[in-house]
């Protein structure tokens, strides 16, 4: 009969932790946006492609032939 009043103490108070975690990320806005995950998968992905062409300079250089090779081949 003791393990039963262990069990509950345990429950409760993991149960208790967790509405804690939950309403201390609620306050932080983690959950107030819940739409444009499923959305973003929609759009294009131009935005990441222009991003990548405006790396560094240097990894441009070390590339060489193969940054040719490969543009051609796109």
């Amino acid at each position: 009969m003791d393990i039963l009043y262990l069990m509950i103490l345990c429950s409760v108070s993991l149960a208790a932790v967790f509405l804690v975690v939950f309403i201390v990320y609620a306050r932080k806005g983690q959950f107030e946006d819940d739409e444009s995950p499923a959305v973003r998968i929609l759009f294009d992905s131009d935005e990441i492609k222009e991003k990548e062409d405006t790396g560094n300079k240097e990894n441009d250089d070390e590339k060489g032939e193969n940054k040719k090779i490969e543009e051609k081949s796109e």
